[in-house]
């Protein structure tokens, strides 16, 4: 019996190598296999491609969402406005940047909230619009 368990571990550690699973992988697998080496290469390889097929499915899926995500925050504009004068205006993915490095960086964080501070002093607004889209809300602009 001794001889066996031998024989289990060397096929283990063989796995393991192969295919850089761990013990307990490496045991199912052997055991789903009936002991047989080649049997359990086989099946983690096939595990490890459906996995490998899954993350790639789902980056694609992220990578989609990213890209409908920029361009409809693209398709946005952020002004500030002193009374009827646009100060500054600039595409929502541009203030998301700025957002994420405030976020990053200290230095940052105090230069937006000072620019903000400045900007509530001076009375000035900030308007967002959406281009490429009717934001008239249902019922309204329709003549009699």
């Amino acid at each position: 019996m001794g001889n066996q368990s031998e024989q289990m571990l060397e096929k283990i550690d063989k796995l393991r190598e192969r295919m850089d699973v761990t013990y307990k992988e490496a045991k199912e697998a052997l055991e789903k296999a009936s002991g047989d080496l080649v049997e359990a290469l086989v099946l983690l390889e096939t595990e490890r491609g459906r996995w490998t097929e899954k993350i790639q499915d789902k980056g694609e899926e992220v990578l989609t969402r990213l890209k409908g995500f920029f361009e409809k925050s693209h398709a946005t504009k952020i002004r500030l406005k002193k009374e009827d004068r646009t100060l500054f205006e600039l595409p929502a993915t541009a203030g998301m940047l700025g957002l994420v490095g405030m976020l990053a960086s200290a230095e940052l964080a105090v230069l937006g909230a000072v620019g903000t501070v400045a900007a509530l002093l001076n009375k000035c607004s900030l308007e967002v619009e959406r281009t490429g889209e009717d934001l008239t809300p249902p019922g309204e602009g329709e003549g009699p």
